[in-house]
């Protein structure tokens, strides 16, 4: 019967029990304290069964144990005869580090599980770039760590080998945003296994990497002008079309002529083209029917007359499948910018200068916001805030307009007319006398009366005898005023004629 225990050495609680007629012992990194030895009581148990089972493996619960070349050895001498007391694999890379602790499967098994239950909730194009984020960066570091045994040192170590590691051409290290996509998915497998084991997730208080805002970079309409006059004959509609409905790559690369509508000069966006195959619309705000200006009328009835009887898509390469866009990018797009002297910018620019020729022309955000499949006009705004003010002229000069227009006459006043029964509000020199306010405060004659001052009128022996009139009355006394009263006191009210 295995036991959890105290080490005087370490301070820290371990685990003592028997396996293939020998004492093990495996420490953690756990303080003593009662839910520290029930978590440790939990994972013995388990043990204890699969050792009485026949089926427990030691290097999936203690991946980095010295232990593991203790079995080896005795496995090559034939003293231990159950050749699942390692894991060949694991043993054979020779990935013994660190002694840990922890509970679950191995970190591969969990994540290729996690994966086969998750796959039905995801496009599959999602699917093909998370797998190949699990197997090139994820397995290769923690495939053969139990996913309980995983601390956050180890998933900080981990994020600081991507800053390091060759990234596109020249670079050195992966961007924030890709690092950012990485540890979003070994979140997600480390939390759901936390929740499945009952153990602490190591990815908790681990914040994402400071990312760039990236500004959009669109056309100006005489750009645009010069890229569809100047570009090859066979994309000059697939610009149109690209630059004036802001239609995503993969929705304008999967557009099927079945989604035309030319009599109600539509464009019913249901599909999109990803890695080969098509999809379903990046979300269902996506799903939209976009209007057809003039000119993507005319060019939609143009490319009909090239590739409307050989192929179902409407923009295709020469075997009637849809166009590539590494090729197209390669090949037409980055070409054309060099050959126009254009700053070089990502086709996806297109579809940014969609909405701000939109915005520029004085279109409702709420119908931009529709056009391009967004379900609020909240991205249009972020996206594309420093871009209103600049193409659409709103720089104040509105409201000075109106206040020009409606604050010439001067100020106005109130009016009444028909006997009170309606008003109207005219210029102060057109409107009649008005009624003089009374006076109030400092000014209000009962206020004079109280504070007048009678002065005693001699007689003619000299003495006082008899009180003055208030016309004889000294000011009163100085008074300890606010601002305000002393300014009223200053400026008294003047009558309007």
């Amino acid at each position: 019967m295995g036991r959890i225990r105290l080490s005087d050495t370490t301070g820290n609680l371990f685990m003592d029990f028997r396996y293939q007629d020998g004492r093990f012992r495996e420490y953690s990194a756990l303080d003593d304290s009662p839910a520290n030895r029930k978590k440790l009581e939990k994972v013995l148990t388990k043990i204890e069964a699969e050792i009485a089972a026949g089926t427990f493996v030691y290097a999936n619960y203690f991946p980095n144990s010295k232990a593991i070349k203790r079995l080896a050895k005795a496995i090559e001498s034939g003293a231990t005869p159950t050749a699942t007391a390692l894991a060949s694999d694991q043993f054979a890379n020779g990935k013994l580090e660190a002694v840990s602790v922890g509970v679950g499967p191995l970190f591969k098994d969990f994540a290729t599980q996690w994966v086969d239950e998750r796959s039905i909730e995801w496009r599959r194009s999602h699917i093909k770039s998370l797998l190949s984020t699990l197997n090139g960066r994820l397995i290769p570091h923690f495939g053969v760590k139990v996913v309980g045994s995983i601390t956050k040192s180890d998933v900080l170590e981990f994020r600081a080998t991507l800053a390091k590691v060759k990234g596109r051409g020249e670079q050195i290290g992966l961007s924030p945003k890709r690092i950012n996509e990485i540890m979003g998915l070994l979140r997600q497998i480390l939390n759901e296994a936390a929740d499945r084991f009952e153990f602490t997730s190591p990815m908790t208080n681990i914040r994402k990497l400071r990312q760039r805002k990236t500004d959009v970079d669109p056309f100006n309409l005489v750009d645009v002008q010069r890229i569809i006059a100047t570009g090859r004959a066979d994309y000059k509609n697939y610009f149109t079309t690209r630059f004036l409905t802001g239609m995503r790559t993969g929705e304008v690369h999967g557009l099927k002529w079945k989604y035309l509508d030319f009599d109600l000069r539509i464009i019913r966006v249901r599909e999109t083209f990803v890695l080969g195959e098509d999809e379903y619309t990046k979300t269902d705000g996506s799903q939209r029917d976009i209007q057809m200006s003039q000119p993507v009328f005319d060019a939609l009835k143009s490319q009909f007359e090239a590739t409307g009887k050989k192929s179902e898509y409407v923009f295709c390469n020469l075997t009637g499948q849809p166009l590539d866009n590494k090729n197209f990018s390669d090949r037409v797009w980055y070409p054309l910018l060099r050959h126009l002297g254009l700053t070089e910018r990502r086709p996806y620019q297109m579809r940014h200068t969609a909405a701000t020729l939109w915005l520029a022309s004085g279109e409702a955000p709420e119908w931009i916001a529709r056009q391009l499949g967004h379900t609020s006009t909240e991205m249009l705004f972020r996206v594309y805030s420093r871009y209103v003010p600049n193409l659409t002229r709103q720089d104040g000069s509105a409201m000075e307009r109106l206040l020009a227009s409606q604050m010439s006459q001067g100020p106005l006043i109130e009016q009444k007319v028909d006997g009170g029964t309606r008003s109207l509000f005219v210029p102060v020199q057109e409107a009649a006398p008005q009624p003089v306010p009374k006076l109030r405060g400092m000014h209000h004659p009962s206020y004079v009366s109280a504070n007048a001052v009678v002065k005693p009128r001699a007689n003619e022996s000299g003495g006082q005898a008899g009180v003055g009139s208030v016309a004889d009355a000294q000011p009163p006394p100085v008074l300890r005023v606010s601002a305000l009263q002393a300014w009223v006191h200053a400026h008294p009210p003047m009558h309007l004629s």
